[in-house]
């Protein structure tokens, strides 16, 4: 697991400097801020499905530890698209389409999640430690957001995991469960997957990738309404 760590390690820092920038330069803007919550609603939309296929894999057949954590830790993450989106109806905001990273995303990981389950658990390790490097940085441009109340801000205050601490709980579950060598590769080959998409991902919330901004920003987006996603892609 150390290459696992060393790999969080290396994107924790980019991503900091990314949000530094983002502090020393234009603050945290609304507009950043829809597109942080439009690509959470679309990243954390049915990411159970990932995590019931794989805790039914064979490979987990004498893992069983991992896989009940598998399962409690979808069901867990299950309703999260929703507080994303009632943080984006009380900010009076709309719904962006989906970005293409998190398309791109979804494609990746559903072609291999049936072949190699682990490369999706190591995206995972991922997603669930980014963002221990830099939470002073994200305290700070919170609190000098004027949009930033407490129900504003339910879906980022979760993910700030300072009271449920999930990427230490991934990488326990992980490190008890005796992985082959075969899954460990997988998983840091999963690690940096998930490191390249989601910090382009960022790139994509911030403002700061230029391809994207330049190619599909000036183009004219069909925004969708919180009242049309609440009646068409959010199940009562």
């Amino acid at each position: 697991m150390n290459e696992i760590l060393r790999i969080i390690e290396a994107s924790s820092d980019l991503l900091r400097q990314k949000l530094e920038l983002v502090e020393v330069s234009t603050g945290f803007t609304l507009d950043q801020y829809v597109r942080y919550l439009t690509t959470q609603f679309y990243l954390t939309k049915d990411v159970q499905r990932h995590f019931f296929t794989i805790a039914s894999h064979s490979s987990l057949v004498d893992k069983p530890k991992l896989r009940q954590f598998l399962v409690s830790f979808g069901l867990e993450e299950e309703p999260h698209y929703r507080i994303a989106y009632k943080d984006l109806e009380n900010l009076g905001q709309e719904l962006l389409p989906m970005p293409i990273d998190v398309k791109i995303w979804w494609m990746y990981f559903d072609s291999i999640l049936l072949s190699r389950p682990f490369v999706r658990l190591g995206a995972t390790c991922i997603l669930e430690n980014l963002g221990a490097g830099s939470k002073d940085v994200t305290r700070r441009l919170l609190h000098h957001a004027p949009f930033i109340t407490e129900r504003t801000s339910r879906f980022i205050e979760i993910h700030m995991h300072e009271e449920l601490p999930h990427g230490q709980q991934v990488l326990a579950a992980l490190e008890q469960s005796n992985l082959t060598p075969s899954q460990l590769a997988d998983l840091e080959e999963g690690a940096r997957a998930g490191a390249l998409l989601y910090l382009r991902m960022v790139d994509w919330m911030l403002k700061l990738d230029l391809l994207t901004t330049t190619l599909l920003d000036d183009a004219p987006l069909q925004k969708t309404t919180v009242a049309h996603a609440a009646a068409t892609t959010v199940p009562c």
